[in-house]
């Protein structure tokens, strides 16, 4: 069996899978490594909430206490040498050996020479550069350690160096000695065993503690304001201390992945939720979604990115860049809401997420608040402005609530806030970027358009002057009724003035045009003229996709007559073909039926401008009939069933184009002639 997937079911799917993925890219871009979030330095103030211990854990000492335990512990320390007795005679044998000796002195010089040679290998003798370490470490003895593992304590004082075993033996040696080269024969024979000195050390380093007490479980470290003392600094590093030895056994624990994955789920349905029940218009989009959802996923990968380097500050990211774009190509409240959503998963990533969080709220706001119409480029640099501005002062003001001193701010982070701001300058390449990857349209975009000396309106106002008149018009009418309904007047003033571009193809064929003379039309049977009418629309679509219009002014084209009729030339040939049924499609328009707030408010402005200039008397009377009867016979033909507008945006537009009408045709002064 073929199962059939309809296309409403097909986009609630696609819907699900963006929902999911985006879930799922948060989840990996959340930094893998558990870092202690607090930062805390002695005699500062304690910024956070109340901390209590989760965990037993050891109190460390500091390096300084630990280094003076030690030092303490080794002060008497002797280090070990190996005394190697059979140097003695080695040497003895080869000073004998020596034909000076052996011929030119008595037997009384050579034992003279053999007792001190063996008085001194007895004690040892030691190179200067060992001599020198046992000085400089403040040793007084050493220990011996004789070829039977026996050792004795011998002080640094006794020991000889070649040097100073030489001035032992001349100085009551017998005379001329000093002619024999004795010092060949004085050689090193104390040595630095450094295997059994360490070994030693070990031993005695093992009873050194490197705790000094235990923080239990649910005990109270610090609250909000307290200040650090050294005590307090020593739980508090030991506290994490403990966390980094743990964060390995941590990330890869399933409960802290599945905590995570719960709040970002929460967070995200949220906005989805949102988008759903406050904005239909974005959510029945999918490209909409999926627009917003790389934004946000840009954001949280920035932030990211900024964390795995220790030498960048997240509050570098430019987070601001969120809600001003999505507030330039939808609205505010929409770009707050998804701001904060997104500033609250971060949150989860980085210390002192109460500071991270007011202060990004508090930026959401600035954006989205001086971004009300984003008209021109210079308006990006002034919201940069105000959010470091207000970056600043925020900041500043919550480090004097937390320091209480003014020495003690942390001054360094207003340059990050300042590279944050400017990074934020190019928000209008992405803005750009954006409007042609994803079809969307900016308000930069739309006061581009509405440049009547662009080269397509001065075209428009040469070849066909009467229909550029009448859209001046209906762009006037249509943006005020917009201002008074809360729809999007900028984009109704844009769409207002390439509705009727389609007339250029054939101007000739259309009244306002015609500087009097016969009508070419009346010519023409009822079908061809009204077929000729109605092409106004297809041309229109045609001159804007060539003139690379936007998707959403197009819609404006297409929509500005609706499904309705040609009436004239529907009535005159129901008239003079009574007993003839009239092809309906020959004089009906394509369509489709407005379906937006902007293309209903363009389809009774348009119908009301041309109606109104066919009056003929201009009084108040006649002006409100016309505008309830045109409108009246939109409403009664449905061509506002496809478009949120209410009845209550109805009356208000109908009451806005009845005084724009009458100030139009408002009675003027007669000036009287001149007598001669």
């Amino acid at each position: 069996m073929k199962i059939k997937i309809t296309p409403v079911q097909l986009q609630n799917i696609s819907k699900i899978g963006l929902f999911l993925c985006l879930i799922a890219i948060i989840a990996e871009l959340f930094p893998t490594e558990n870092t202690f979030k607090y930062q805390f330095e002695i005699g500062k103030p304690w910024s956070y909430d109340l901390m209590t211990a989760s965990f037993d854990f050891p109190i460390y000492k500091s390096e300084e206490q630990i280094n003076k335990e030690r030092d303490d512990l080794l002060k008497d320390f002797t280090p070990y040498f190996q005394l190697d007795i059979t140097t003695a005679n080695k040497q003895i044998n080869k000073l004998f050996s020596d034909e000076k000796i052996k011929t030119g002195k008595l037997p009384a010089f050579r034992n003279y020479l053999k007792s001190k040679f063996k008085s001194i290998y007895s004690v040892g003798i030691i190179s200067v550069e060992d001599y020198n370490n046992l000085l400089e470490t403040n040793r007084k003895n050493i220990s011996c350690i004789l070829p039977n593992r026996m050792t004795h304590t011998v002080s640094i004082d006794e020991v000889y160096t070649p040097k100073t075993a030489y001035e032992e033996i001349i100085k009551n040696a017998p005379d001329r000695i000093n002619s024999y080269d004795l010092n060949v024969y004085l050689i090193e024979n104390l040595k630095y065993d450094s295997t059994t000195t360490e070994l030693s050390k070990a031993d005695l380093l093992k009873n050194l503690s490197l705790t000094s007490g235990m923080v239990q479980t649910g005990e109270r470290i610090i609250d909000r304001g307290e200040i650090v003392t050294q005590a307090i600094f020593m739980e508090l590093n030991s506290l994490k201390i403990e966390y980094e030895k743990r964060k390995e056994l941590i990330q890869q624990s399933a409960i802290v992945v599945v905590g995570e994955i719960i709040m970002i789920s929460g967070l995200v349905f949220l906005f989805f939720l949102y988008i759903n029940l406050f904005r239909p218009r974005i959510y029945d989009k999918f490209n909409d979604l999926l627009f917003i959802s790389i934004l946000i996923v840009m954001v949280m990968g920035l932030a990211s990115f900024s964390m795995h380097y220790s030498s960048i500050s997240y509050y570098m990211v430019p987070y601001a860049l969120l809600p001003i774009i999505i507030r330039v190509f939808y609205d505010s409240r929409t770009a707050l809401f998804a701001h904060v959503i997104t500033m609250l998963i971060i949150s989860l990533m980085v210390d002192n997420s109460f500071q991270f969080v007011l202060l990004q709220i508090i930026i959401g706001m600035v954006a989205v608040s001086s971004l009300k119409d984003m008209t021109q480029r210079s308006q990006l640099a002034q919201t940069a402005l105000y959010i470091f501005l207000t970056y600043s002062l925020a900041f500043l003001a919550f480090e004097f609530i937390s320091e209480g001193n003014i020495n003690s701010v942390h001054w360094g982070q207003l340059i990050y806030f300042a590279i944050s701001s400017v990074i934020l300058l190019f928000a209008y390449v992405l803005i750009y970027f954006f409007e042609k990857i994803f079809g969307l349209i900016s308000s930069i975009t739309l006061v581009e358009l509405t440049n009547v000396n662009s080269d397509l309106m001065m075209k428009f106002a040469e070849v066909a002057p009467g229909t550029f008149q009448h859209t001046l018009q209906v762009s006037n009418l249509a943006t005020e009724a917009a201002k008074k309904i809360s729809a999007n007047s900028l984009l109704v003033r844009t769409g207002a003035l390439y509705h009727d571009i389609g007339k250029m193809k054939h101007p000739e064929f259309f009244t306002e045009n015609q500087m009097g003379g016969k009508n070419p039309l009346s010519e023409m049977d009822f079908e061809e003229a009204s077929l000729i009418v109605i092409s106004h629309v297809t041309d229109g679509v045609e001159i804007a996709k060539k003139s690379h219009l936007p998707e959403q002014i197009i819609n404006f084209i297409v929509t500005h007559h609706g499904l309705s009729k040609t009436k004239f030339f529907y009535n005159s040939f129901i008239n003079a073909h009574p007993e003839q049924k009239p092809n309906d499609a020959a004089f009906t328009y394509p369509g489709p039926l407005p379906n937006n707030k902007e293309t209903a408010i363009l389809m009774m402005a348009d119908a009301v401008e041309a109606r109104s200039r066919s009056l003929p008397e201009y009084t108040e009377e006649s002006i409100n009939e016309m505008v309830e009867t045109m409108i009246n016979s939109q409403i009664a033909d449905g061509q506002f069933k496809d478009a949120p507008i209410t009845f209550r945006d109805v009356e208000t537009v109908k009451s806005v184009f009845k005084e724009k009408i009458k100030n139009i045709y408002h009675t003027r002064i007669v000036y009287p002639e001149a007598k001669k």
